[in-house]
């Protein structure tokens, strides 16, 4: 019997290639998928591969068949977890496929408010060609990084700021401290962190343990003129804090790919503050970064039909009592 596959969010020709030709798999992808057609396909879908598509109980209640799910990335913010489980649906995402992407993107942003690479640009552009006597411009090499979360972006990272010769901290209370040494870094508590670091970077999920961490609290424990990247997920800052601290100079700056609120409608206030550098949630998409997100999660899928899961892509494994 013929496997219905969904895609309705546009990925790469490769992963829709190999669900095309895959044996007994009929795909519906962005395309061929009208409004008019898609409630009738989600009624038969058995597997889909979404990246923004919100799937939750309303979702679910439309389709019955429906048993895998994978999220073309590793976030899964637009996805009801329990809601999933509860009916037996498996959940995957792509651990590996956008690690490497999103590392880079971090160290971009690091480099971009180091070297004050936007106020030079504007400045060259308006015809101004000067090297200042005393230069706002550092140096990543020597600087003190403090990685919040250590997977696998968060360990990417920490070799390539080891690569420019910074001390890495990191603070993850879900990582072994001897993991943590093992690949060169400084295991700290949080507050020794903030207290340390000239650069922060956060690589965590957003979840009701992480939700708004970055609040006052937190921002007042970072060193005086310290960096706050973010590449992770933007409901993990409080925005209205952490546009006080950049206001007031405790933070001499921020990088940030995500915001609370995408896609960003209407400019928010950190927009006008010249010490922002911000990107439009685009460090996982770069083009080989969503080739390998999207040949990920068609493989998912068809590992999925075949019975074979990669263990640490499946989110709720807890569902699979219920599949299998």
């Amino acid at each position: 019997m013929p496997r219905q596959v969904l895609v309705p969010d546009p990925i790469h020709v490769d992963g829709l290639a190999m669900l095309a030709e895959a044996p007994g798999v009929v795909l519906h992808a962005p395309g061929a998928v009208t409004p008019e057609s898609l409630p009738g396909l989600v009624a038969e879908a058995e597997a889909m591969i979404v990246r923004g598509t919100v799937i939750d109980q309303a979702f679910l209640d439309r389709a019955p068949k429906l048993r895998f799910v994978c999220r073309h990335g590793v976030g899964y913010d637009n996805i009801d977890v329990p809601a999933l489980t509860a009916r037996g649906v498996l959940l995957a995402v792509t651990p590996e496929a956008n690690a490497s992407s999103v590392a880079e993107h971090t160290m971009m942003l690091m480099l971009t408010l180091a070297r004050q690479v936007v106020p030079f640009n504007a400045g060259v552009r308006k015809g101004e060609w000067r090297v200042p006597s005393q230069a706002a411009s550092f140096d990543l090499g020597g600087k003190t990084v403090l990685i919040v979360g250590f997977g696998r972006i968060g360990t990417r990272v920490s070799k390539l700021c080891q690569a420019f010769g910074m001390k890495v901290l990191v603070t993850d209370p879900h990582v072994p401290r001897n993991t943590i040494r093992g690949l060169g870094c400084e295991p700290v508590t949080l507050g020794e962190g903030l207290e340390a670091a000239d650069i922060v970077t956060l690589h965590l999920p957003s979840n009701a343990e992480t939700r708004n961490m970055v609040d006052k609290a937190f921002l007042a424990g970072m060193k005086q003129g310290a960096l706050l990247i973010n590449a992770a997920r933007g409901t993990l800052v409080v925005e209205a804090d952490l546009e006080a601290a950049l206001k007031s100079g405790h933070i001499a700056g921020a990088g940030l790919d995500v915001v609370q609120e995408e896609p960003m409608l209407t400019p928010i206030p950190l927009l006008s503050l010249p010490n922002v550098v911000m990107t439009p949630h685009v460090a996982a998409s770069t083009a080989q970064g969503l080739q390998r997100m999207a040949v990920n999660s068609a493989k998912n899928v068809l590992d999925f039909f075949e019975g074979r899961l990669d263990r640490d892509a499946i989110i709720n494994p807890e569902a699979l009592r219920l599949n299998y």
